[in-house]
């Protein structure tokens, strides 16, 4: 099989200083003669980045969010409206809920600047997901509806959403992964791993039976305390993950700390990085 996975738009500059960076994240997925796109950032810049790396996306074949935070989907109006694609997204039935944050005085929105009417307008092909386990083509799988199994990952306090016209914690119960089976072990696609990282992976590894190889994408470690980030390496380790692609809202820190334990097998993902499996 042949799979590669390029780094549209990440919160760093890579070495071609000619691509634009942003706070979010978007990957372009080329695997089973399919193109997906997981996450669109924040702007919708991934998109002359993807011009400037000749990357076409005129025949994205799936768009993937996997939540409903605007660095993750504030590009996807700009892409539908600018992009000539017919595609099929899926997207978390929950993901539509107000997403904000509040620093002890205020609340500040971050949710997604599309809806539901939005898409019927478009007429973008939805499937909004609910099942703990997709299928989206042969290999390719969503996982959602996380089991949480850990002590150590909390829902952070600083993020809320409405619900009843009440402002309440965020369960992120609308986040999504991306799997991709390869003869390795899975490659897996993260978008920012609120509901934990290692509830996620552990819910992956139940579900599937198989066993990791690449992770990819943001872990939401950046305000996490020392127990937290040792933890989540202890519990890699304990998973024999072979490859840390691992950037975007992890944390200096946490990276700092996940280069120092994996050396090699850890590496800075940023802006341009593209990533080869061919087996």
């Amino acid at each position: 099989m042949k799979l590669t996975i390029t780094t549209l738009i990440e919160n760093s500059k890579g070495e071609h200083l000619g691509l634009l960076n942003e706070h979010g994240i978007s990957f372009l997925i080329e695997v089973n003669n399919k193109k997906i796109l997981f996450d669109t950032g924040q702007s919708g810049d991934f998109i002359k980045n993807a011009s400037t790396l000749g990357k076409d996306l005129k025949d994205i074949d799936m768009v993937v969010l996997s939540h409903g935070h605007y660095d993750h989907t504030g590009g996807f109006r700009r892409f539908v409206e600018t992009v000539t694609s017919d595609f099929k997204l899926y997207f978390h039935k929950n993901a539509f809920r107000k997403k904000y944050s509040f620093d002890n005085t205020h609340y500040k929105f971050l949710g997604n600047s599309f809806d539901k009417e939005f898409l019927e307008d478009n007429n973008v092909e939805s499937h909004l997901v609910d099942e703990d386990i997709l299928e989206i083509d042969k290999g390719i799988y969503i996982i959602s509806n996380f089991e949480r199994v850990t002590s150590f990952e909390k829902n952070n306090p600083r993020f809320y959403l409405v619900n009843n016209d009440e402002h309440v914690l965020d369960d992120f119960n609308d986040e999504i992964m991306l799997a991709i089976d390869t003869p390795d072990g899975l490659v897996v696609i993260l978008g920012c791993s609120h509901p934990g990282v290692i509830n996620m992976l552990k819910t992956l590894i139940k579900r599937t039976g198989k066993s990791i190889n690449t992770i990819i994408g943001g872990t939401h470690l950046v305000r996490a305390d020392e127990d937290r980030i040792r933890q989540t390496i202890e519990n890699f380790k304990a998973m024999d993950i072979k490859k840390f692609g691992i950037s975007h809202c992890t944390g200096e820190n946490a990276m700092n700390q996940l280069k120092l334990e994996f050396g090699d097998k850890y590496f800075h993902n940023t802006t341009g990085t593209v990533l080869y499996f061919d087996k």
